[in-house]
């Protein structure tokens, strides 16, 4: 009967089919015997498949289903059902590949080519940071002794009655609170700004273009026989119409000073997305440069970032939106990710469909940016999976996300240790899978040196990986060795109140940042307008550089306090103030434009004051609506 189902449905689903087999050219990788050859038959008949069709991708039941006919021998749309079933199941599991995709491509496509990796290993390895972790076995080796340390030390502590905030239950479940820190930072520092005193958005922008030269990087497109360089005012509306989300053309047409046509001429040639994340790269450098903003720093050594996504509705057919019923009910849209760090410096973004998950884009914004060099990242439970923890550890940065139901996850132990903690507390659960870790090393590696050479981006690997129906082999190795950084983070995590309340401040942090982000889209704070991922990308880069606008002009206007300071005393009050709130404010700055009460404003433009239908006709054309609509 399901046989029969499939076939008497099959002749719908060919119509839809056909053609897109027709045009897609697959390659296999030869586990998938005889499918490439019932395809280079079905291109070749152009469907019209008869009992010559091969049958070697058939299990032995399809195929005597296919051949149960009395009447011919043959059941042709039987024979396609089972034919599109097979092909969907090959994508998914990455047996048949696209030749000509972007993200169905075979994986060792994204990676470095294998001959290349096997003849320059060395000099790989050398220049990406990574020769220390050529030879696996001493690497395993050292994170077994890291292990089982972090074990005796999390178990002694909590022995002993040093760890209040862990409660474990009979059952061996754990449960750890983090109390609140005194001064989060969550909140913007008001009070030391103007405050009878609105300063306008576009006086914020043009002071500090002239502090770093942040309108230098809006190049033209073309490097030789560039036009003229348009006017400040021009470039400035462009970066507040997309930013604001107000809109070039409206912007053109509430800005007297501002053309039209010249204010769209700029924004095409010269708002490229390479150029607006050079300004943001610009305004950033500026900041990284001050002294102000290092009082945020838990440890002048390190610097702690994190990151977050936030939702927007795209309104407009858009390939890089995709529904999330949770967000946008029956709509589509995109998710925002903003990068910042412990000193409240937004330095990097990007844009993605609502329904990919955000943990691969966080090693995207690790290993774009060469302005800030992340030693410890946090993110929320969304940019968290074990193979995170294994990636960011090879690349020398530690992960500390904020997981939700820390209670069940499994923490993992070396099987050399195996019987040793049988008087802990937090006892392990499962051996790490030693064998698929040291099986597949070099491709970890090889795939690690692919992401810190940034010839391929980690969002597009993982998108690849996770995309197969079953776990592919050097998937389940990266999650292997990420399982033991894992572990060996919730032990620390569990143990360190400092830890613990650290990310939550950094989170906290970027919490307020996606605030920012919603007050500064003033005319459009919860959608983007445009379709293409670039043009989001553009105006998500617009916006993210009128923050960091107002930050660093915040953070010039705090420093010229502090140097006006009147005594010691005074200026410690000043820095402890800051020190305990968020330069990341806002209230002080006039972000809705000014409004023109003068009395030839005030006359009626459009004429709507006289209009001149003669009685009743509204009435009656509305009657006569109601009466051809119901017919």
């Amino acid at each position: 009967m399901y046989f029969q189902c499939l076939e008497d449905r099959s002749l719908r689903l060919q119509a839809r089919v056909n053609p897109i087999l027709r045009s897609l050219t697959l390659e296999d990788d030869g586990t998938v015997t005889g499918l490439l050859d019932a395809l280079t038959y079905f291109k070749a008949k152009d469907g019209a498949i008869g009992r010559s069709a091969p049958l070697e991708f058939l299990s032995s039941t399809e195929r005597q289903a296919v051949l149960a006919d009395d009447r011919n021998g043959f059941r042709p749309s039987l024979y396609k059902a089972f034919l599109f079933l097979h092909v969907a199941s090959a994508i998914k599991a990455g047996k048949l590949n696209m030749r000509h995709s972007y993200k169905d491509r075979p994986l060792d496509d994204y990676l470095i080519d294998r001959k290349r990796w096997q003849a320059e290993k060395e000099q790989l390895l050398e220049r990406a940071g990574l020769t220390g972790f050529a030879d696996p076995l001493p690497v395993l080796k050292m994170l077994d002794d890291e292990l089982h340390r972090q074990y005796e030390a999390t178990n002694r502590k909590a022995r002993e009655g040093g760890n209040p905030h862990l409660r474990i239950k009979s059952n061996g479940r754990f449960r750890v609170q983090t109390p609140a820190v005194e001064d989060i930072e969550s909140e913007p520092l008001r009070d030391s700004f103007p405050q009878r005193h609105y300063v306008p958005l576009a006086e914020i922008l043009a002071s500090v273009n002239r502090h770093c030269g942040l309108l230098d990087e809006l190049r033209h497109w073309q490097q030789t026989h560039a036009p003229r360089k348009p006017s400040p005012a021009v470039l400035l509306a462009g970066i507040m119409g997309l930013g604001c989300g107000i809109g070039i053309r409206k912007m053109a047409q509430i800005s007297p000073a501002i053309g039209e046509r010249e204010l769209e001429n700029a924004v095409n040639w010269r708002f490229s997305l390479d150029n607006l994340v050079a300004a943001n790269d610009r305004v950033v450098s500026a900041m990284d440069a001050m002294e102000l903003p290092d009082i945020y720093r838990r440890s002048s050594g390190r610097l702690h970032t994190s990151s977050d996504g936030q939702k927007f509705e795209i309104r407009t057919e858009s390939l890089n939106a995709n529904y999330s019923f949770k967000y946008f009910g029956k709509g589509r849209g995109v998710s925002a990710y903003t990068f910042i760090d412990e000193r409240n410096l937004l330095w990097y973004s990007l844009v993605f469909s609502a329904s990919e998950r955000e943990s691969a884009y966080v090693i995207d914004g690790l290993m774009h940016n060469d302005v800030v060099d992340s030693d410890v990242h946090s993110a929320d439970s969304h940019g968290y999976t074990e193979a995170i923890f294994g990636i960011t550890h090879l690349l020398g940065v530690s992960y500390a996300p904020r997981i939700a139901d820390l209670i069940k996850q499994q923490l993992y132990q070396f099987r050399s240790r195996k019987g040793q903690g049988a008087d802990w507390l937090i006892k392990p659960g499962p051996y790490v899978n030693e064998a698929v870790i040291l099986e597949n090393w070099d491709d970890f590696l090889r795939l690690v040196v692919t992401i810190k050479l940034k010839e391929a981006t980690a969002s597009d690997i993982f998108r690849r990986l996770n995309s197969y129906s079953r776990q592919h082999e050097l998937y389940r190795a990266v999650k292997a060795f990420g399982q033991i950084i894992k572990s060996i983070f919730i032990l620390r995590y569990i143990d360190d109140l400092e830890l613990r309340q650290a990310i939550e401040k950094q989170l906290n942090k970027v919490e307020l940042a996606n605030r920012f982000t919603r007050a500064v889209a003033v005319g459009n704070p919860r959608e983007f307008t445009q379709a293409e991922k670039e043009e989001q990308e553009i105006a998500e880069a617009c916006n993210r550089l009128i923050k960091n606008c107002i930050i660093c002009w915040n953070y010039l206007y705090l420093s010229r306090k502090i140097a006006e300071a009147r005594s010691d005393e005074e200026r410690q009050r000043l820095l402890r103030t800051i020190a305990s709130h968020s330069p990341i404010a806002w209230s002080h700055i006039n972000l809705l434009g000014e409004y023109d009460l003068s009395d030839e404003k005030l006359i009626d433009s459009i004429g709507i004051l006289n209009p001149k239908l003669p009685p009743g006709i509204i009435a009656r054309f509305w009657e006569a609506a109601k009466l051809q609509k119901a017919a």
